[in-house]
């Protein structure tokens, strides 16, 4: 049986926010159709974090949709990321990082060349992969 390799089915071009980015730019990456629900966080353009969309809505409280609500520009990516995020090279299989997601403890994974995001994987696009060999 052939290998695939995650970079053939990976989302590339990746949107990623820093650290010291205001919570207001999420929101807006949130806002936008068909996105990710996770964002990987990028310093010195290495993979430092990741918020999901869990993170920003558990801290947003009741911020609702606003621009000007104090939250969105008092708190900072770094505020809500969490740190050292699981990760897969780009030379993983398609199988080896399914079975990471089965186990439900990620939804994605960021997918890294020498700690440089390079795309990211997610469960639907995994059962994608699936249903469309069928």
């Amino acid at each position: 049986m052939k290998t695939t390799l995650i970079s053939s089915i990976m989302t590339k071009n990746v949107v990623c926010v820093s650290p010291q980015q205001k919570i207001l730019d999420v929101k807006h990456i949130y806002e936008k159709r068909k996105f990710h629900r996770h964002i990987p966080v990028i310093e010195n353009n290495k993979l430092v974090g990741m918020v999901s969309l869990i993170d920003f809505m558990y801290n947003i409280g009741k911020a609702g949709l606003d621009d000007n609500n104090k939250v969105y520009n008092e708190l900072t990516v770094k505020d809500i990321m969490t740190f050292n995020p699981y990760a897969l090279p780009s030379n993983s299989s398609i199988e080896e990082v399914a079975l990471k997601l089965s186990k439900g403890e990620y939804h994605a994974i960021p997918i890294i060349e020498e700690e440089k995001v390079v795309g990211i994987v997610s469960t639907v696009d995994i059962i994608q992969f699936f249903l469309d060999k069928q």
